[in-house]
């Protein structure tokens, strides 16, 4: 993973260590436990974009974090 991470960025043009791995795959679990696991990959993006636009990664990351855990289970879906 983290040799296709390293190619990804390089292709980007983007720093190795611009991705804080950790906090992006915390945010993907959280989402996918709690919403619906298509929905992981989707949140990452919007943060991705959210981020390319001034936002705080760890912060925003957090609150969406925040958002899906409190979902209830009726919401999923």
């Amino acid at each position: 993973m983290n040799e296709w991470l390293a190619t990804v960025s390089a292709e980007l043009g983007l720093e190795p260590d611009v991705l804080d791995t950790q906090t992006v795959l915390d945010l993907t679990r959280d989402v996918a436990h709690s919403v619906a696991r298509p929905a992981a990959p989707l949140t990452a993006y919007l943060l991705g974009v959210a981020v390319g636009q001034g936002a705080d990664p760890k912060e925003t990351a957090r609150r969406l974090s925040e958002l899906a855990l409190a979902r209830k289970p009726a919401d999923a879906g």
